[in-house]
């Protein structure tokens, strides 16, 4: 609270003393005041002994250390899949300029494309982006242990991105827990695993950029869209993006062509509309 002193001339009428006393006074009355409000809190409020301070100590939890991250990859990673789609690709065996009647010879090649996908029931059927396995020859699966299985596409949308896998003898797979994209929220903490450049179960996180009602990539418009900064790269496709609860609330689909921090997963409340009649 600020004092206002008297403006000048005002000492002349009243004595520089009885100024000071009030002064004095005001003071001693504050302290009083201070310490009726100690008395009172400490009445209310008695103050904690040693054992029962000790008892309310808070433990740091996974998430106050930094680990919380740590439970969360555990237990979601028996779901998620690596997969290497094989294409052949035909190409001149030697330059056109060598041949000048007739084509030259052809070769094929085998190109190997990289991409994720994580189980969706309990058949085992793995979800994944249907650009990562459209025209494949040959489908191979990586198990979060290790082993390698044959897979077959068994339904697919190409408008939509979305694409449906049959594992071919493998041991029963965890299906991960569906969430909704709906109710996630802007800044809400996301991480992704997945098959970057071939990288297998590789972790990334970061946060909800955006969420977009529809985004328009090559010739299509794909609705419910999710913008993360989480690295998103080539091989991240069809991977989940995974809430702090363990849910599934987006598939990575596409990232920004030399802009890093901008990835963009489908949501799973429009995916689980798609393929409603596969799931549980």
């Amino acid at each position: 609270m600020l004092t206002l002193l008297p403006p000048s001339g005002f000492f002349n009428s009243i004595s520089i003393s009885s100024v000071r006393k009030r002064i004095i006074a005001s003071h001693v009355r504050s302290y009083w005041r201070f310490n009726r409000l100690c008395i009172c809190y400490r009445m209310i409020h008695p103050p904690l002994g040693k054992r029962e301070a000790s008892s309310m100590a808070v433990k740091p939890s996974g998430r106050q250390t930094g680990n919380y991250l740590v439970p969360i990859y555990r237990k979601c990673r028996r779901g998620i899949v690596d997969i290497q789609a094989i294409r052949e690709r035909t190409e001149p065996a030697f330059p056109q300029s060598f041949f000048d009647f007739m084509p030259p010879p052809e070769r094929r090649q085998e190109m190997a494309a990289f991409g994720t996908g994580f189980v969706v029931n309990r058949k085992g059927w793995i979800l994944t982006s249907d650009h990562v396995v459209r025209d494949a020859r040959e489908i191979r699966i990586g198990l979060h242990n290790g082993k390698k299985c044959s897979a077959k596409v068994v339904w697919n949308d190409k408008e939509h991105d979305i694409a449906l896998l049959e594992v071919e003898g493998s041991p029963p797979l965890q299906p991960l827990p569906l969430g909704s994209s709906r109710r996630s929220e802007v800044g809400e903490f996301v991480l992704s695993i997945g098959n970057p450049l071939g990288l297998e179960n590789s972790l990334s996180s970061g946060v909800i950029s955006r969420k977009h009602k529809s985004v328009a990539v090559s010739d299509k418009d794909l609705d419910d869209v999710i913008q993360t900064d989480c690295a998103i790269n080539p091989g991240s496709s069809g991977g989940p993006l995974i809430n702090l609860k363990g849910e599934v609330i987006g598939m990575n689909a596409f990232m920004a062509k030399n802009k890093n921090g901008l990835g963009f997963a489908l949501g799973i409340d429009g995916i689980k509309s798609r393929i409603r009649e596969y799931l549980d």
